[in-house]
């Protein structure tokens, strides 16, 4: 059996208390803003959606840990997605990890493309949303 790949994690400081970055992170239009259209609910067992590039991805709340910790199931890969926060003086460290990840051969269906390819794509992505996007909105609010 092939090996599976490595998670995929990306920790930002954030100029904001924490209380602030966990509502950017568990609000669905807060999230629209740095992520992509959602109708997310910070509640264990919610089933949403995210419009992802390659459609709708369908998504479940599997942990909710107000104000430090997300995970949530996304599509039907077998990937998960977590928000960690952890409060240092004024500021918040946010860790996202992306893991699930199948063999580095396996096809992604919607995606029509192998794992490894999806996977070094996201990585890229991750790094422009949480370094980026997420840095801008938490901290202009």
């Amino acid at each position: 059996m092939t090996e599976k790949l490595e998670n995929i994690v990306k920790t930002v400081t954030l100029n904001a208390p924490i209380g602030k970055v966990w509502e950017t992170v568990t609000d669905a239009e807060k999230i629209a803003s740095w992520l992509m259209p959602n109708d997310f609910q910070p509640i264990e067992g919610h089933e949403f959606t995210i419009q992802s590039p390659f459609g709708p991805s369908p998504c479940r709340v599997e942990q909710i840990d107000a104000p430090n910790f997300v995970r949530f199931a996304w599509d039907t890969d077998g990937w998960f997605i977590t928000f960690e926060l952890k409060e240092i003086g004024e500021q918040t460290e946010f860790t996202l990890t992306h893991g699930g990840w199948k063999e580095a051969s396996h096809i992604i269906p919607k995606a029509k493309m192998p794992t490894e390819a999806v996977r070094k794509n996201m990585d890229g992505g991750w790094t422009m949303l949480v370094g980026q996007k997420l840095k801008a909105v938490v901290e202009s609010q």
